[in-house]
């Protein structure tokens, strides 16, 4: 197991009933803090301005920065590029890494760019840009932040025994202590390495809280979750979500977040002109920075996945996005699912409305100031 048991050791397993309690989808408005790394694309700020606009069913207790680093990538990145330029795939290694990369290389080329030249920004300035980006949504709705927007980790873990106090892994923690009757919801729509963080910190705090985070393959996908890229940036952390007891929605990125998909017209029609953050998630996706760190044309004919608002979906409506209890399964070292018996429940998601989902932005964007 990849969690030592002395670490695990740490939290106390909660009763079946209580675990059942907390995992019953809501059905009221729901204390949520919000822990994005806001700037890496473009999805977390349409998630984030969906909550903000939603203060009848979502109750916004604060916001907090993750970091984000696409470094992990650049390796293989310039290794395919370097195969390419001499003639292609000679092995089954090789062969593997061009089909990972051939489109990103070929993108890149076409716009007589070199892949050496892709910025790769450290996780450090990763979170300084997701805590900017998620003041900056606030600005475009016209709400003051007032003291809900919170730093997060600077860096990844690196071992268990050495959690990183931040700002947000400390206002994770006060929230999910304070007195209520009512769980908090972590709303997870990036790495979760101050959620991590906190868990290590005050493992006590699983008594009254509810992670929900969208990352990989389905719990019984027999995929690696090597592209995603929530799961696969703080491998520890990740591991240590589905070790530590916590109740815990899981919302598979693919293929269930990847169906809510958004086309230039419907930006056109329904985001566009909706005020200043209508004009705002119009702009981002009219200029969003993976088409440029990809070398990505052609946005007239194609769609894009705004993967994160499936955790304010959710929340607003679990309807929208059907689940199932399962047993909680081990993220082994490879980043492959594993199965062994006597797991704690989780709740997973299996189908998505993506029509009732956008309906309800789109209204909620023509109320935006």
């Amino acid at each position: 197991m990849a969690i030592p048991r002395e670490i695990i050791d740490r939290f106390k397993p909660l009763p079946d009933d209580h675990m059942r309690r907390l995992l019953t989808p809501p059905t009221g408005p729901v204390r949520m803090v919000l822990d994005t790394d806001a700037a890496n694309e473009i999805d977390d700020q349409f998630a984030l301005a969906w909550a903000l606009l939603s203060p009848g069913q979502i109750e916004v207790e604060g916001v907090t920065a993750e970091p984000y680093s696409f470094q992990h990538l650049r390796p293989g990145l310039l290794q395919a590029h370097e195969i390419m330029k001499e003639g292609g795939a000679k092995t089954p290694e090789e062969h593997a890494i061009v089909g990972t990369y051939r489109g990103w290389v070929e993108g890149l080329i076409d716009q007589e760019r070199h892949p050496a030249e892709v910025e790769f920004v450290p996780p450090d300035e990763g979170e300084q840009r997701s805590y900017d980006e998620i003041l900056r949504v606030y600005d475009k709705l016209n709400i003051d932040p007032g003291g809900k927007v919170f730093h997060g980790s600077p860096s990844y873990l690196t071992s268990l025994d050495q959690p990183i106090r931040s700002p947000a892994a400390e206002f994770i923690i006060e929230r999910a202590l304070a007195p209520s009757d009512r769980p908090l919801y972590v709303s997870a729509i990036g790495c979760v390495t101050n959620i991590a963080s906190a868990l290590l910190m005050a493992p006590e705090i699983i008594d009254n809280m509810v992670v929900l985070w969208t990352s990989g393959y389905p719990s019984r996908s027999h995929r690696n979750n090597l592209p995603s890229l929530n799961l696969v940036q703080d491998k520890l952390a990740s591991q240590l979500l589905f070790e530590s007891g916590v109740a815990h929605v899981y919302l598979p990125g693919f293929h269930i977040g990847a169906q809510l998909t958004i086309s230039l017209p419907e930006m056109e029609k329904w985001v566009r002109g909706k005020g200043a953050i209508g004009d705002y998630l119009y702009h981002l996706y009219t200029n969003n920075p993976i088409h440029h760190q990809r070398g990505i044309t052609g946005i007239e004919w194609r769609t894009w996945i705004v993967w994160d608002i499936i955790n304010i979906a959710w929340l607003i409506n679990p309807d929208w996005v059907p689940t199932d209890i399962l047993p909680a399964p081990v993220l082994a070292d490879d980043l492959t699912w594993q199965h062994p018996e006597g797991r704690h429940a989780m709740r997973e998601a299996y189908d998505i409305n993506r029509d009732a989902i956008y309906r309800d932005f789109y209204l909620k964007l023509e109320k935006a100031p």
